[in-house]
């Protein structure tokens, strides 16, 4: 078992980064969870590693680098694993097909499928960038089981009103949305606050923006 380092009062989140396709969100919301004064706790599928190679500059290790701890996938003796290891949160960026179907049916397999059971049981927010189109049926009915044992399903649908320039920027959004989930206030473009296009001129009732 990896030695925890003594936590100093930050809320721990735990980030999962599974073989679905978007792992820049899952790197990204662990850089964003340090500016924001959070301990993050990370584990990364076999599948999540090989994508990380195939999508960006990284390697695992240099991702795992940016966690304040990072876990084999099958130590399943790790913290994360027990729901005594008291955490705040957890989020799986991106979620793919297999790790959703096997946390709907408490199936577990790895260190990440796991502790997003722990995170259920514990009643503590779980979050899921569900990354797979178009879905079928079972894909469906799986997504509402989770949704009724509370996951909350969040897929990374870019936000244009934002009116994005870059990949950056698309990711970026994203991760400001995970992290309103869970409480943070970070940096992003919001619709009526900070956008011109949003905000509502005119009398009451008079949309003037069609």
């Amino acid at each position: 078992m990896p030695s925890v380092p003594q936590n100093d009062g930050k809320p721990r989140i735990v980030v999962g980064i599974s073989g679905a396709s978007g792992v820049a969100y899952g790197i990204r919301l662990l850089e964003a969870l340090k500016e924001v004064g959070a301990e993050s706790h990370l584990v990364i599928t076999k599948p999540g590693e090989m994508t990380i190679g195939y999508e960006t500059r990284f390697g695992p290790k240099q991702v795992m680098a940016k966690a304040d701890q990072a876990y084999r996938i099958d130590d399943i003796g790790a913290p994360i694993a027990s729901g005594s290891f008291k955490t705040a949160a957890m989020v799986v960026a991106p979620c793919s097909v297999r790790t959703m179907s096997e946390i709907a049916t408490g199936v577990t397999t790895n260190l990440l499928t796991r502790a997003a059971d722990v995170t259920l049981k514990e009643r503590r927010p779980l979050i899921l960038l569900v990354r797979e189109s178009p879905l079928h049926l079972g894909h469906l009915r799986t997504l509402t089981d989770l949704a009724e044992i509370g996951a909350v399903i969040l897929p990374p649908v870019p936000a244009f009103y934002a009116e994005p320039k870059s990949i950056s920027d698309l990711v970026d959004q994203m991760v400001g949305r995970m992290l309103d989930i869970l409480g943070y206030t970070w940096p992003m473009r919001r619709w009526g606050e900070d956008l011109t296009k949003g905000r509502r001129r005119g009398k009451a009732g008079d949309d003037r923006n069609g």
